[in-house]
């Protein structure tokens, strides 16, 4: 299942270092965070809890870029 967020995010620095986050948490096939458009699309693994796998990507985003937002 593939999903799209509306994100908040400074930089194009910073986003590429919350697509690299994302991509290594648990129940995710695929990431990608465009700063030019504020979106994050994210493919979950067959059978993950999406509202917990965003748990966990919104977290790890918190820890490289504190100040972003992923409006779940």
């Amino acid at each position: 299942m593939k999903k799209t967020y509306q994100i908040e995010v400074d930089c194009a620095n910073c986003a590429a270092k919350m697509e690299e986050a994302a991509k290594k948490v648990a129940g995710v096939a695929e990431a990608t965070v465009s700063f030019m458009t504020q979106k994050m699309k994210v493919e979950f693994e067959e059978g993950a809890d999406k509202d917990v796998v965003m748990q966990d990507i919104l977290k790890a985003c918190k820890k490289v870029e504190s100040d972003c937002e992923i409006f779940l």
